[in-house]
């Protein structure tokens, strides 16, 4: 135990006290006794007590009456198997034959450690949403179980525990104290696991929603809707990698889920990829996705949306690696960033004035998550003099008409989002804050068009009209343009706007 943990509890006695006598007397005699984390009990076999790095076979045979004192020891069966004892966070968990009778007994000892999330407290505490990934035993429920304590009783949060297998708060109608604070909410059939998450919002209004072992689209739907409604959520999934979890069916949901994606050929050329992609579909469930590697080291993907993407895009995401030694002190031993396969890119560091973003019919709730999940380096205004870019909602463009003549006057780019969906908007938003940025051949093309564009309208003296552009786009077409003495201007509604080259300044007509 390392220095850090300053604090164990893990009812070894109450344990002691359901297992065949035999057992418990090689147990307490054991010197690294603290440190046992299983014992295993099936009929006809020696029992097995598992320590770090050992198990050890004792010279016994379970029989019947072994497992049958067990049993009767502990509160009953669920429908997943799984029991527990009273007051304690021990969990007993039994196999069955084809008649249903237990032959066969996992007893895994149980213990509230403080100290545990050190690592990540900082995390924890930022409010954001956390997914916790690792391999069955390395300490998900327990880190659970101290992230409840920490943040109710130390923060004085209002949190709320969905215990399905009454294995982070212990067996039984009063919760452990392991806890802290926090409010349990047991869950009579695992089946129901995905309701009781929504009765938990819906009629106790927690802060914090915590639950172990996310495994079906039914709770990973459950999970999307508190995260939509504000509520921090932490909770773990079956994987050891965001990776696997991308690519698991029941589950990609929590990460914002996977589609394909068929590009114009204008685009495909821009991006310099095939046609048919495969994208991001949502913003993800949780904003944090932690890999436990070992019980003192773990991998942070601080972004979860960025990572995907980069994911979905070829590009190998490098976690940021925290690691803590024996004396409690914590290191980062490497920092988050994306391998291209011939440079390093770290995060973007956003410097200046936040882009304060206008929407018109927009939904304002929708566009400020987005904006969050995606973490970009701006804001929602409610005054159009403050914009410094307008979303509008394609169906409204006809209404809107007094907006987008004062725009243009202003010179403040107008986006238009297909429909009031988080993937549209997130998909103008991209465009917004240029996260995919015209490449340079799009550029070139563009330039190269408007230069030929001119050298005709200079011959033939008649107004030549350029292809559609993006906002960025036609600004360059204009310093373009300006520079050979002519006038242009940008007509049509977005996608279709596009630059108009005259000849001379027409009547009412002013330069762009």
């Amino acid at each position: 135990m390392s220095t850090r943990e300053q604090k164990v509890v893990d009812n070894l006695e109450e344990l002691f006290g359901i297992l065949p006598i035999p057992v418990v007397k090689y147990l307490k005699h054991q010197l690294d006794v603290e440190d046992l984390f299983e014992v295993v009990l099936d009929l006809g076999r020696p029992p097995e007590c598992r320590f770090p790095g050992r198990a050890v076979d004792l010279d016994l045979t379970v029989t019947r009456e072994d497992i049958d004192f067990v049993v009767q020891r502990v509160g009953a069966f669920s429908d997943d198997n799984r029991a527990g004892i009273e007051r304690t966070l021990h969990r007993i968990s039994c196999m069955r034959n084809r008649q249903g009778q237990i032959i066969g007994l996992t007893c895994r000892v149980g213990r509230a450690i403080q100290g545990t999330i050190d690592l990540i407290r900082d995390l924890v505490e930022s409010g954001r949403s956390i997914l916790i990934l690792g391999r069955p035993g390395i300490g998900k429920t327990t880190k659970l179980r101290e992230i409840a304590r920490v943040l109710s009783t130390d923060l004085r949060k209002r949190v709320i525990v969905i215990d399905t297998s009454n294995e982070i708060a212990g067996d039984g109608d009063i919760p452990h104290p392991g806890i802290g604070r926090a409010r349990r909410m047991q869950v009579a059939r695992s089946a129901e696991q995905h309701a009781v998450m929504i009765e938990a919002v819906e009629n106790h209004m927690p802060e914090v929603i915590i639950i172990d072992e996310i495994g079906t689209e039914l709770e990973a739907a459950a999970a999307r809707t508190i995260a939509e409604r504000g509520v921090q959520l932490i909770g773990t999934a079956h994987g050891n990698s965001l990776e696997n979890l991308l690519v698991n069916p029941t589950l990609t949901d929590l990460v914002g889920g996977i589609q394909s994606v068929t590009l114009s050929d204008e685009e495909a050329r821009r991006r310099g990829t095939q046609k048919s992609i495969l994208e991001r579909k949502a913003p993800p469930t949780f904003d944090i996705c932690l890999e436990l590697q070992d019980r003192d080291r773990i991998a942070v993907h601080p972004d979860v949306a960025e990572v995907v993407d980069h994911m979905l895009r070829g590009l190998a995401p490098n976690p940021e690696i925290r690691q803590m030694d024996a004396l409690g002190q914590i290191k980062v031993v490497q920092e988050a960033t994306v391998e291209t396969g011939r440079t390093v890119e770290t995060a973007p560091v956003h410097t200046g004035p936040r882009l304060r973003i206008y929407p018109f019919a927009v939904s304002r709730s929708q566009l400020e998550r987005v904006i969050r999940s995606m973490r970009m380096h701006a804001e929602v205004t409610r005054s159009m003099s403050e914009a410094g870019a307008i979303l509008v909602l394609k169906a409204y463009l006809k209404s809107a008409g007094g907006m987008l003549h004062e725009a243009e006057a202003r010179g403040i780019p107008v986006h238009v989002v297909k429909s009031n969906t988080i993937p549209q908007i997130q998909k103008t938003l991209r465009e917004v804050m240029q996260l995919d940025g015209p490449s340079n051949g799009d550029e070139d093309a563009a330039m190269r068009e408007a230069r030929e564009a001119v050298d005709l309208v200079l011959k033939t003296g008649k107004a030549v009209e350029l292809m559609p552009r993006s906002a960025v786009v036609r600004r360059l077409q204009h310093q373009v343009i300006e520079k050979y003495g002519l006038v242009s201007e940008s007509a049509g509604e977005e996608p279709h706007r596009r630059v108009l080259i005259h000849p001379l300044v027409p009547a009412g007509i002013e330069a762009v």
